[in-house]
């Protein structure tokens, strides 16, 4: 299992309880992480089966997903794109074995926001749920909205509209657009969006970044002519502000 316990971590301030599904079929695993969640003063619901996962999360509403790579019945990555097709856009945080680089990518890609590797100590696995939390909700933001030119962006709902047109997006999706909207008009580097938006601080030689842009960048100019994201040759990105 390899679960390092914990004492009783302070809850930062703006972060309230939270509300957590586990998705986890090993059972000594699973009952040491709702301990320590539980100990925390946080609700934690546990699903051992990728498909009654997905039932379970598209039913109700959850801050952070805790989820296994290997389950039964539907695997860690059929799970996460089963619900972000669902619209279900709830932080999701794989707790696996499975410690690869190409493992790690393909989570990311799948739609997954962060990835720990078993085994693992309670307190990071607590530290990391608690920031995809306050990311989702948008606690500590200075700003509630974002703007540039006719995008703007709701950091609480974690909406986006542009020219009043609201623009479905996942959560990864929203995460590399608020970046930037933040850097709206300057160059930004593969490099500075690997280690910004996916937590990545090597090149995973994969086109992660390339074809989240691609992606973004077909929402955003859907029933537009103006394409917002401009491809900086050999050097990167820049969000153009047109009104």
């Amino acid at each position: 299992m390899g679960v390092a316990p914990c004492g009783t971590v302070p809850t930062p301030p703006g972060l309230s309880a939270m509300n957590i599904l586990l998705i986890e079929d090993d059972l000594e695993t699973a009952s040491a992480v709702i301990a320590g969640f539980t100990q925390q003063g946080h609700r934690i619901e546990h699903c051992a089966d990728g498909a009654q996962a997905v039932q379970r999360a598209c039913a109700a509403s959850f801050d952070v997903l805790i989820l296994d790579r290997m389950l039964p019945s539907m695997d860690g990555l059929q799970v996460v794109r089963t619900l972000r097709d669902r619209g279900v856009v709830s932080p999701v945080i794989y707790l696996t074995t499975l410690g690869g680089i190409d493992d790690r990518v393909q989570g990311l890609e799948a739609g997954g926001d962060d990835y720990l590797v078993k085994p693992f100590a309670f307190v990071e696995l607590l530290a990391r749920v608690r920031a995809l939390a306050r990311r989702a909700a948008g606690a500590g933001e200075a700003a509630v909205r974002l703007r540039a030119g006719d995008l703007e962006l709701d950091l609480v709902r974690r909406t986006a509209t542009r020219a009043g047109r609201e623009i479905t997006l996942l959560p990864q999706e929203f995460r590399l657009l608020e970046y930037l909207v933040r850097h709206a008009g300057q160059v930004v580097t593969r490099k500075m969006l690997l280690e910004s938006v996916w937590d990545i601080h090597f090149d995973p030689q994969t086109s992660v970044v390339e074809s989240h842009v691609s992606r973004l960048r077909a929402r955003l100019n859907q029933g537009s002519e103006a394409d917002l994201i401009e491809t900086v040759r050999g050097a990167g990105y820049k969000l153009l502000a047109l009104d």
